[in-house]
């Protein structure tokens, strides 16, 4: 079982009310080190530099888009096993199959709460402890 407190954990979002919702679900679930990026080139630049457990990511976003931002993860060998969890206002079949095809670990829809983001959370490192 993973402690919550050791994950590195790396937002990526154009909006900054988004990224400070998900930080604070973050922070009340145990998650210490919490970092973000406003958007998949700022967040790749983040990545390269400093590798995180795990990237949750909106789908929409200017610059390039989370399906774009999930295709350069899993094509950089020293960041593509990163776990991936696409924040999405639409869970719609194409985008689950198209992100799915490029490697996603999870999606989580938006709104959400701190335990539905728990629980993606946990099917993606185990139960947190």
């Amino acid at each position: 079982m993973p402690a919550a407190s050791a994950l590195n954990v790396l937002i990526v979002d154009d909006s900054r009310t988004m990224r400070l919702l998900v930080k604070t679900c973050l922070d009340k679930i145990g998650v210490k080190e919490i970092r973000d990026a406003a958007d998949g080139e700022a967040g790749l630049r983040e990545l390269v530099g400093k590798p995180a457990h795990l990237v949750i990511s909106d789908y929409n976003m200017p610059k390039i888009d989370g399906l774009a931002f999930l295709r350069a993860i899993r094509a950089h060998p020293p960041i593509a096993n990163t776990a991936f969890i696409m924040l999405t206002g639409r869970a719609d079949a194409e985008l689950v199959q198209r992100a799915v095809q490029f490697g996603v670990n999870n999606f989580l829809v938006k709104p959400f709460t701190t335990d539905q983001l728990r629980g993606k959370l946990e099917s993606v490192f185990g139960k947190l402890t």
